[in-house]
């Protein structure tokens, strides 16, 4: 089973392209949304971030994003001791979910994948941009966070032309999903082709 790898910047619609790629067929993983459940269910998890950040890490035993989001956006330090906490959980689960698909290829979407050498453990890694204002506008509709906040996420990532010397594709998601699935459908076709040639 190969595994692709799906990253981007803030807003720059790696959700919609996922759902592209799961209306062809694709088993898709979203790091991020399995990384809030872990977060949230696993109990050593859970100790290991209140203590890098305290007990606000979680109210009422429930994930605290907002507060952890404050600490950790601001703070590289802290980002990467949280990153070393959750990633190898992550990793982990994503392996035992990789083993129950079918098909060709599953793709991983991850919101670092180049900065934690998540990459290396990808077949193929695609890279969605977009403008730094449709990210902006996307990101103000979808989250109640300010323009400050936003811009210090995307600071905290590394930037597209960074990402593009790495990425095996780079797709881009601007206004016209027609253009988008069509780029989607290319790739896919792409992969499913290379990857044929491989078996």
């Amino acid at each position: 089973m190969k595994v692709v790898g799906l990253t981007g910047g803030i807003g720059s619609g790696k959700s919609t392209i996922a759902a592209m790629f799961n209306k062809l067929g694709v088993s898709i993983y979203i790091a991020d949304d399995e990384a809030k459940k872990l977060m949230q269910q696993d109990t050593s998890l859970k100790q290991s971030i209140q203590q890098l950040l305290g007990e606000e890490a979680y109210k009422d035993g429930i994930l605290n994003k907002k507060f952890i989001a404050s600490k950790v956006f601001n703070n590289p330090k802290h980002l990467q001791q949280l990153n070393a906490i959750v990633h190898p959980a992550v990793g982990q689960h994503f392996e035992k979910w990789k083993n129950n698909q079918s098909g060709v290829y599953v793709i991983k979407e991850a919101a670092i994948l180049f900065e934690n050498d998540g990459f290396k453990k990808c077949d193929k890694t695609i890279l969605v941009v977009a403008t730094i204002e449709t990210r902006m506008q996307r990101v103000l509709k979808r989250d109640a966070i300010t323009k400050e906040e936003i811009l210090s996420r995307m600071k905290s990532q590394w930037s597209d032309e960074k990402k593009s010397k790495l990425a095996d594709f780079v797709l881009t998601n601007d206004n016209s999903l027609q253009k988008t699935r069509l780029q989607v459908l290319k790739i896919h076709h792409q992969l499913l082709k290379e990857f044929h040639l491989l078996n």
